[in-house]
């Protein structure tokens, strides 16, 4: 990504670093245990990669849609136990993702933590990329990443509005989706075949 300041570029150690994953996993009916992981493990060489260099790991994501209301179905609890057992070592969470809990969780990390936020679509505010919600959100944090490819086309607070407040750079999924979407465009392999694919039956 000539040009574009990478998760390399930036000095790690003692700072709050807010990574917007996309931990948007299918629950099972029953248990509410995470079914299908592949989107956590997808996150963890970011997630990793900033706790080994002494970043304090503050992750945000959404889950479902609980239309900007809580719903302890939606809640992030099991994934936070879920990220836990793939990434080897704890991570706390915290049943908020902004006001005084979070902030009294987020002073007494260490550098190395890594601490899950709650569902970050429990506020309206969300969704509609609410610049005093997006200015909450960034308090806590020194650098903004955002790891979540599958939510990039999404202009919400969590994406695009802690960007305004923070430096922002791309994770190592995101970086690797941008650089496959850039060779695919501009240097392709001939002959090629494309297929146009996606999860909603609406669109």
């Amino acid at each position: 990504m000539s040009g574009v300041l990478t998760l390399r570029d930036v000095d790690l150690s003692g700072k709050r670093v807010l990574v917007r994953v996309d931990f948007n996993v299918p629950l099972d009916k029953e248990t509410g245990e995470v079914s299908d992981d592949t989107r956590i493990v997808a996150a963890i060489p970011t997630i990793k990669y900033v706790a080994e260099n002494g970043g304090k790991t503050i992750l945000v994501s959404h889950l479902g849609r609980p239309k900007g209301k809580r719903d302890p179905k939606y809640s992030m609890e099991k994934v936070s136990k879920s990220l836990e057992r793939l990434i080897g070592k704890p991570v706390a969470f915290v049943p908020d993702c902004i006001g005084d809990e979070v902030e009294k969780a987020v002073s007494k990390m260490n550098n190395g933590d890594i601490l899950l936020l709650e569902n970050v679509r429990f506020y309206p505010e969300e969704e509609k990329n609410d610049p005093e919600f997006s200015k909450r959100l960034s308090a806590i944090a020194d650098i903004h990443v955002n790891d979540a490819f599958g939510t990039a086309h999404r202009g919400h607070a969590s994406n695009v509005g802690v960007a305004q407040y923070l430096t922002s750079v791309p994770g190592f999924l995101m970086q690797k989706e941008i650089e496959m979407l850039g060779m695919a465009v501009e240097s392709p392999k001939h002959p090629y075949v494309v297929i146009l694919e996606g999860s909603f039956s609406n669109q």
